[in-house]
């Protein structure tokens, strides 16, 4: 049985815009050509912050002093990915930003973040903390081929 994946996941906000990531560097990428936010897996031992704190430096240079966990988000995909990610914004960093190895780091207007290439469930999240919705569990089941097959949230079928 596989083990699940450890993951977080960040939208810096700033003016009206989140940061993303383009992932355009890597082939063999399961979010290739997508726009997500930046995080990434835990290290052995890390508690979520600081696997946030830490991924977000070394995908942007940026250290977060300000930042909000948004909810959780199960990820599905196909029979052999299962992806626990905890989701945060985060409205206050320090430093400079740097260039990613993983892709290309874009300001994007968060009221036109749903006409860039986004995973279909990762709507329900931006939805979701738009309108400032209290803590959250959302449930995206995928097939291989990038097709949303079930949202769940908070434990309810949508």
């Amino acid at each position: 049985m596989k083990t699940p994946e450890l993951t977080t996941l960040c939208y810096l906000e700033r003016d009206g815009q989140y940061l993303m990531l383009h992932r355009v560097k890597k082939e063999a990428d399961i979010n290739r050509d997508k726009y997500i936010g930046v995080g990434g897996h835990f290290a052995y031992g890390e508690s979520p912050d600081e696997c946030l704190r830490r991924e977000v430096y070394e995908e942007t240079g940026l250290t977060l002093v300000s930042y909000r966990a948004r909810g959780i988000v199960t990820f599905v995909y196909g029979d052999d990915v299962v992806e626990y990610m905890h989701l945060y914004t985060a409205d206050a960093w320090e430093g400079e930003m740097c260039e990613c190895d993983e892709g290309v780091l874009e300001w994007v207007d968060i009221d036109r973040v749903n006409d860039q290439p986004i995973w279909e469930g990762d709507r329900v999240f931006f939805r979701l903390m738009a309108e400032n919705a209290p803590f959250f569990s959302l449930k995206l089941v995928y097939t291989k081929d990038d097709r949303l097959t079930g949202v769940w949230l908070d434990g309810q079928r949508l």
